[in-house]
């Protein structure tokens, strides 16, 4: 077992992504059960930051640091494995209706649902506040962050009216003023609640922004789907970061696309959030990497008073100093679109789904795709047999990782030769 001597501070960084976040809670629950004693008595991550689903897996882990393993494990995973898609989006006749005529502008801008009068939107939000106010035990957030257990819980959303990214934070470790001369983020220290995190998962269109403090939010993944800068501008050295799409450059099974698909908005718009959800990530990683050389190179001809230096000078204009970084990236090894598209034509074909509206709105998540690709439906597929197979897919890919991963939170320091993980 390690020990918690010279521990490197560390953060865990959770993307968004719908519904591909059962593959998130299924890393998280091998994290709790395998991983976590591995690191010695009482670990926790010092950051954890999260976008959209990944801002309720954030929240929970945060609420729940006190507890048993065992139960944390449980009590991220059971809300994926009974999933129903009326957990999440609850559609009527109306909200059939509703959707053309709110593309256009044209509808009322405020109307009343059962969780009350919202802005916006066009499905029932009674059913996301109760999922949010469910999985986290809101009422044990404030004293764990107060033992610096974990020391930072960080919630990125996107301000509608400007459109910068806003990360609230809550806990000791939090500093904004590594945010003081960005002018694309906007970094904001107060209590976390329900609300903050609602806000993050407000998916537009379907879902109402959030009002909170006179202003208007909603998901953080359209513009930081994998928040990674608040782990790195909070001084953490070691980075686990979990994406919810495989690997860039992975070929798709289906082949070759039909170009009749390029016609299709359904398989466009699934395009363009893979697009959204890889490049925001892999670029941030790329600057880690090339600022980890820059400091590694500076130290290596300057010495530990030339790179103090250079520090200063950055400090005084951004507010924060660098440091070397170590990250790792737990990906899905296999395309989360191509799932869904296998968990949907199963449940066509069985006939087991019996809601007309569902039926309706998943054809046309997947109408114009080729066969083997769902990715639009991926996101939204609140279904038990498709989370499920997202579960078992995360905690196998972390089982793979797990020996990468102690190394990555343990091990006082690592060889610039150790920053890529080690391939299972």
């Amino acid at each position: 077992m390690a020990t918690n001597q010279m521990k490197p501070a560390s953060a865990i960084v959770l993307s968004g992504g719908g519904a591909r976040g059962a593959y998130e809670a299924g890393v998280l629950s091998y994290l709790f059960e395998k991983i976590y004693p591995q690191l010695g008595p009482g670990f926790e991550f010092d950051t954890a930051s999260g976008t959209s689903v990944g801002a309720i897996h954030a929240a929970y882990m945060a609420a729940t640091s006190d507890l048993d393993l065992a139960a944390r494990a449980q009590g991220i995973l059971a809300p994926w494995q009974r999933m129903s898609f009326d957990d999440v989006l609850r559609l009527t006749p109306a909200d059939l209706i509703r959707l053309p005529l709110r593309a256009l502008g044209l509808g009322k801008a405020t109307r009343s649902t059962a969780g009350g009068t919202v802005l916006g939107g066009i499905v029932d939000v009674s059913p996301v506040k109760s999922l949010v106010a469910d999985v986290v035990p809101w009422h044990r957030l404030a004293a764990n962050l107060k033992r610096g257990k974990p020391g930072a819980l960080c919630v990125a959303c996107t301000e509608v009216n400007t459109g910068r990214v806003v990360v609230f934070m809550d806990g000791p470790r939090c500093d904004t003023a590594a945010w003081d001369a960005d002018p694309n983020t906007h970094a904001i220290k107060t209590a976390i609640e329900s609300r903050h995190v609602r806000a993050s998962a407000a998916i537009p269109f379907l879902f109402p922004a959030v009002g909170i403090d006179g202003l208007h939010y909603l998901d953080g993944g359209l513009r930081a789907n994998t928040p990674l800068s608040p782990a790195v501008r909070l001084r953490s050295e070691r980075v686990l970061a979990v994406a919810l799409r495989h690997r860039p450059g992975l070929r798709s099974a289906s082949g070759p696309i039909d170009p009749q698909a390029i016609t299709q908005p359904t398989f466009l718009l699934g395009k363009l959030l893979d697009i959204l959800l890889m490049d925001q990530l892999e670029a941030q990683l790329r600057q880690v990497d090339v600022l980890n050389s820059i400091l590694e190179e500076t130290q290596r001809l300057f010495g530990a008073e030339g790179l103090d230096r250079v520090n200063d000078a950055v400090r005084a204009k951004r507010g924060v100093g660098y440091r070397p970084v170590e990250t790792l990236v737990l990906r899905p090894s296999e395309d989360i679109g191509k799932i869904a598209a296998d968990c949907y034509r199963k449940r066509r074909d069985s006939g087991s789904s019996k809601n007309f509206l569902t039926n309706l709105l998943t054809r046309s998540l997947v109408r114009g795709a080729p066969r083997q690709e769902a990715d639009l439906l991926s996101y939204l597929y609140f279904d038990g047999e498709f989370t499920n197979e997202l579960i078992t897919l995360g905690r196998e890919d972390t089982r793979r990782q797990e020996e990468n991963i102690v190394r990555l939170l343990c091990e006082p320091e690592l060889g610039s030769s150790e920053r890529e993980p080690k391939r299972p």
